[in-house]
C-alpha cells in the first residue's frame, strides 16, 4: 500500500523514516509486472492496489516467434529451439498438469544453453525444465516422457 498516494492523484512517495515526502516529477510513470494467480494466496494484490493500474495481459507469443527468441538468447539452431517450444507448447496444453506453473521461455533458453553447451539434449531437458517444475515423481515421469518424445 506504500504506492498508493505514489500511484494516484497525490504522487507522492512517504518515506516513513524521514518523515519525508517524495513528490514525483511531472514526466514519472509506474509501471507494475504482475503475474495473476501465480502461487496464489502468496501474491495477490489487493483490489484497492489493482484498481490503480490499467492492465495489459500478455500470452507467450506465437510458437515461431517464441523460437526465434530462444534461438538467439540461447545460440542453439532452429531446429532446436523449434524442438523446445513444441515440448513447451505440449505441456501448456494439459488439461491437469500438477504444476504450480507451466514452462516459461525462460526455461526453454536454459535448456537450449545446456544443450548448446553439449549436454544430451533429454538430459538438458530434465534438467532445465523438468526439476526446475515439479518435485512431484509421477508428474516429473510424465514430463520427461514428453521431452523424450520431442527429442
Amino acid at each position: 500500500m506504500v504506492v498508493h498516494p505514489l500511484s494516484d492523484h497525490r504522487r507522492q512517495l512517504f518515506v516513513d523514516r524521514r518523515d519525508e515526502a517524495l513528490s514525483a516529477p511531472p514526466e514519472f510513470m509506474l509501471v507494475v509486472s504482475f503475474n495473476p494467480g501465480y502461487r496464489r494466496g502468496l501474491k495477490e494484490l489487493k483490489p484497492s492496489t489493482r484498481q490503480r493500474f490499467v492492465a495489459m495481459q500478455f500470452d507467450y507469443p506465437p510458437a515461431d516467434i517464441e523460437a526465434e527468441i530462444v534461438r538467439a538468447e540461447s545460440g542453439v539452431d532452429a531446429a532446436i529451439a523449434r524442438k523446445l517450444v513444441t515440448l513447451a507448447t505440449k505441456v501448456r496444453a494439459l488439461d491437469e498438469p500438477g504444476l504450480a506453473e507451466t514452462v516459461s521461455t525462460r526455461l526453454l533458453v536454459g535448456a537450449a544453453t545446456l544443450m548448446r553447451s553439449g549436454l544430451a539434449p533429454r538430459i538438458a531437458c530434465s534438467a532445465a525444465i523438468v526439476q526446475p517444475l515439479t518435485d512431484d515423481p509421477t508428474t516429473g515421469r510424465a514430463l520427461q516422457d514428453l521431452a523424450d518424445m520431442v527429442f
